[in-house]
């Protein structure tokens, strides 16, 4: 997935979950300071610090489409002790990331989203082409649900940042689709490179890491893959270690 019109600010503040302040860095509103819509409603203090680089898309139609703002914040430059690491934090960016993904992807096909089940709504849902023992062609149905990763620590990801009941609701009802005798995922899209592993972020709601070990002995799938991250696009690149105990 792109971003076009992205251009670089400086951190101001973030009166609430939907807007910030950011100071333009680049472009041809160099120094002026602008009211952009924050594109994740999580916590992300560990991210949004003051004076941090930040990547804004301009919406030149914005006035057209109604948007009360001309920017949005889609990523930013982690200071690190040991070096700097740019992280998307979109969280729009993970569905429509992992869309582009399964698409690719070989053995899949009939790749749709926001797929409705039952009284579940699954970001995913797509057909696994297989063979059976006589060799004939197969095709099992599969749902996916798809999480964003922001927060890492010394190189290791942890999803949520904050307590999620909805993220445990998710995971309980691919629980029940595998019960029915789909096949079902869970992906962690971690927005960023050089992790060395992904974990449940027991600390934060120790609820949803038991949730995942439940998932996981009922044969769901749990995967977690980083992505490469520019300043103007995020692609599902390779798989990261999962540990859940």
């Amino acid at each position: 997935m792109n971003y076009p019109n992205i251009v670089k600010g400086s951190f101001i503040n973030r009166p609430n979950r939907f807007i910030a302040y950011v100071q333009i860095l680049t472009g041809e509103a160099a120094g002026k300071t602008v009211v952009c819509h924050v594109k994740n409603t999580g916590r992300c203090k560990e991210l949004l610090l003051p004076g941090v680089t930040v990547l804004l898309q301009f919406h030149p139609e914005a006035s057209v489409l109604g948007r009360k703002t001309e920017y949005s914040l889609i990523g930013v430059y982690k200071e690190r002790e040991e070096d700097t690491l740019l992280i998307n934090m979109d969280s729009q960016a993970p569905n429509l990331a992992a869309y582009e993904w399964v698409l690719g992807s070989s053995g899949i096909c009939e790749v749709k989203r926001e797929v409705i089940y039952g009284q579940s709504r699954f970001d995913l849902a797509f057909q696994l082409i297989g063979k059976d023992g006589s060799g004939n062609v197969t095709h099992i149905p599969a749902f996916m649900e798809v999480k964003g990763v922001t927060l890492e620590e010394h190189n290791h990801a942890l999803f949520p940042d904050a307590p999620t009941i909805r993220g445990v609701k998710h995971i309980e009802e691919l629980i029940h689709a595998k019960k029915d005798g789909y096949e079902a995922y869970l992906l962690f899209v971690i927005q960023m490179k050089g992790m060395t592993g992904f974990s449940p972020n027991e600390n934060t709601h120790p609820e949803f890491k038991e949730a995942l070990k439940r998932a996981s002995a009922a044969g769901v799938h749990i995967l977690a893959y980083d992505c490469q991250v520019t300043e103007n696009s995020m692609t599902v690149d390779q798989p990261v270690p999962v540990f859940i105990d």
